[in-house]
């Protein structure tokens, strides 16, 4: 319960007075070790993707997803040529540094900068980019360009509540449980309860120390695997 209160004697939220609205999230890329992130480009882009998803030939990694799985190179281009245009969401390229093919896609979402709110989603790891440091740092990278560059408030992400991947996938990357949202969408003429996770400003301090414990070279053997867990990590530092 806050303990402000107006002078009819209600309690009322904690004051902001220096609170000033946030830039929207630019298309500039951001690099990392393992992982580049660029602004969707179907030029660049389509055909790489289209290669990474043909690993997953019967198309689960999409059942989730809103649009896909694609047929065609074609198909995912016809999709991809206005979302790369779209400001809100605002897509990015997930980018293997190593080979330089894009394996993997995700979005700035429900973008509020006069609250400092901001969604995470679109995220579809192709097969070459699940269960990789890619995919971990590629959410480190974008939390980064959140809390650290932008100064947002609030990082949510959210999902289809039978997705158990993504559910398992917010809490490994240090989101926090919001709640059930019932009969919230409906997607590929089907309801959709959607599961509600976010990380606020307060926490990430302590979880960029881990998710930079977690990355550092030291924490990885000779062939590249990981050494600790990132949520032994987390536990560590948020204590």
């Amino acid at each position: 319960m806050s303990q402000n209160q107006n002078e009819f004697g209600q309690p009322i939220g904690a004051f902001l007075p220096d609170w000033q609205p946030v830039p929207r999230p630019p298309r500039t890329p951001i690099d990392g070790r393992f992982c580049r992130i660029e602004a969707l480009d179907p030029d660049r882009h389509a055909a790489d993707l289209f290669a990474a998803f043909s690993d997953d030939p019967d198309g689960r990694a999409w059942t989730y997803m809103a649009v896909g799985p694609f047929a065609s190179e074609a198909d995912l281009r016809s999709w991809m040529e206005p979302a790369a245009k779209a400001e809100d969401p605002l897509f990015y390229a997930l980018i293997d540094t190593e080979s330089g093919k894009a394996v993997g896609q995700a979005s700035f979402l429900r973008i509020e900068p006069a609250h400092g709110v901001i969604e995470v989603g679109n995220i579809a790891f192709s097969p070459r980019l699940q269960r990789t440091p890619i995919a971990t740092e590629a959410m480190y990278l974008m939390m980064c360009r959140v809390f650290d560059e932008l100064g947002y408030r609030r990082y949510e992400w959210k999902c289809d509540s039978c997705n158990a991947a993504s559910r398992r996938a917010a809490e490994r990357f240090g989101f926090t449980y919001d709640g059930l949202f019932e009969q919230a969408v409906i997607y590929k003429g089907r309801n959709r309860d959607t599961t509600w996770y976010s990380i606020l400003d307060k926490d990430w301090p302590a979880l960029k120390q881990a998710y930079e414990a977690w990355l550092n070279p030291v924490n990885f053997d000779a062939e590249g695997q990981q050494k600790q867990k990132l949520s032994v990590m987390i536990a560590k530092y948020k204590g």
